[in-house]
């Protein structure tokens, strides 16, 4: 199975992103979009591993509260829109604790830095650029994030499925 723990969003949160892409698409930036029920901000990749028990046992052992969270720019990193979380120290010191027990209980992840994002577009090209005003333009401002999910990544002939194995909230 392929595994990863996330922070997933509500509707109406879920709604404001969709309308950020929807200003991207307006805009001229062609690509592959996130589906709305894919959006999320993974906190720690796991990859293939076949016991989703053990790692839904970590997530019930490391104590989570929900995360404020505002949304600071939209930008390309290599052929991907991201949207970047402000800095959070509460989100940080949550995911150190996660990655930890993680490691702890022998559970691979990938280890590189955590730096929270939500990807909007994947295989991104830009026509003219990403215009100054999308983040005040869509609405997307701040909110509160309040579930984290272990996910399992299956393909499907139409993309990527993902769907949520088990999940607490804060």
């Amino acid at each position: 199975m392929r595994l990863f723990i996330a922070l997933n969003f509500d509707a109406k949160t879920l709604e404001s992103l969709c309308k950020l892409q929807s200003l991207l698409r307006d805009n001229a930036v062609k690509g592959n979009y996130t589906k709305i029920q894919n959006l999320h901000m993974t906190l720690a990749f796991i990859g293939e591993y076949g016991n989703p028990d053990d790692v839904l046992d970590v997530l019930e052992e490391v104590q989570f509260r929900t995360v404020p969270l505002s949304f600071s720019d939209v930008y390309m990193h290599r052929e991907m829109c991201l949207l970047s979380i402000a800095r959070n120290p509460g989100l940080e010191s949550y995911v150190r604790r996660l990655r930890r027990a993680l490691a702890e209980k022998g559970i691979p992840f990938d280890r590189k830095n955590f730096k929270p994002h939500i990807t909007l577009v994947r295989k991104a090209v830009l026509k003219n650029g990403l215009p100054d005003n999308l983040l005040k333009d869509s609405g997307l401002q701040k909110t509160d994030a309040d579930m984290v999910s272990l996910m399992q990544s299956t393909q499907g002939k139409n993309g990527m499925i993902y769907t949520d194995l088990g999940h607490i909230t804060g």
